[in-house]
């Protein structure tokens, strides 16, 4: 496995200060999941650390595993082997600390307003007061623009206005992680743009901690901080990439396109070898 980040020098601290701690430790993780006809293997092995405000994207082709590494993170799929940690104790099943937005426009409830679903979580897990929920859903509205759709009824939104809606619906809830499964894929090019820019200005504002899975290397390298690459099915890690420096301003830069191509021979060279990499693990860091 080829690596293109020094943990201890991006992460080491001043003056002999303590390194962070992980938020999220996924150690030597191996996922499976049942169908009709076979157990099938969909990550070996994975291994990697999110720290706090990191947006760590998990990027592979179609198959690989990246959902359902997000899935197993969430804790709704347990590992055969290997173990999930959120500030160090075991994920053992979901809990308000992590909070999913996905792909599909449909995650909202049909029956409540703007306002009601971003609450709903809120005050069902106890985690707030019905007044705290409401101050906070009113909070997060304003941040994603959407607070003259406060009474609003998701079928009256469009795709875009349903994904801001469930962005604000999990940062209303404090997560110590948000889950990000391929928010974006599902919107026109112009709509998916603006909204890889709101999130960022949000993180900017906010600098929470987000795991993102994607398929789309432009979308990887504008949107992480670092980014894992993930190998064909079952997923292994074949590099984690420092990729803090690169946005939307600069993507025609000739650094953005050289980690664009690099990125592109590991994923779709016609073998290991071709790409200068071998799946194994270990960390070989390239500074």
């Amino acid at each position: 496995m080829e690596t293109m980040l020094d943990r201890s020098g991006d992460r080491g601290g001043i003056g002999g200060a303590a390194i962070p701690q992980p938020l999220l430790n996924v150690c030597d993780t191996t996922l499976q999941y049942k169908t009709k006809r076979q157990i099938v293997t969909a990550t070996y092995e994975v291994d990697f650390q999110v720290f706090p405000a990191d947006r760590f994207v998990l990027l592979g082709p179609s198959g690989c595993g990246k959902s359902t590494l997000l899935k197993a993170v969430g804790g709704f799929l347990s590992p055969v082997s290997g173990r999930i940690e959120i500030n160090g104790v075991a994920v053992d099943r979901p809990g308000p600390d992590r909070m999913m937005v996905f792909q599909e426009f449909d995650q909202l409830l049909p029956w409540k307003t703007v306002i009601e679903n971003i609450e709903f979580p809120m005050v069902t897990s106890h985690k707030y007061t019905p007044e705290e929920a409401r101050e906070r859903a009113e909070t997060f509205l304003e941040k994603v623009n959407l607070s003259k759709f406060r009474d609003a009824y998701p079928h009256t939104l469009s795709g875009g206005m349903k994904q801001r809606v469930a962005i604000a619906r999990g940062m209303a809830m404090g997560p110590a992680i948000l889950l990000m499964d391929e928010p974006f894929a599902a919107l026109d090019a112009l709509t998916r743009l603006k909204m890889q820019q709101e999130l960022l200005q949000l993180w900017d504002e906010l600098h929470f901690t987000v795991l993102f899975v994607t398929h789309s290397i432009q979308e990887a390298i504008i949107l992480g901080t670092r980014i894992l690459v993930l190998s064909p099915h079952p997923g292994q890690v074949r590099a984690e990439i420092n990729a803090h420096e690169y946005s939307h301003e600069n993507q025609t830069c000739d650094g953005f396109k050289a980690l664009q191509q690099r990125i592109h021979d590991m994923l779709f060279a016609e073998s290991a070898h071709i790409a200068g990499i071998r799946p194994q693990k270990g960390l070989a860091h390239d500074a």
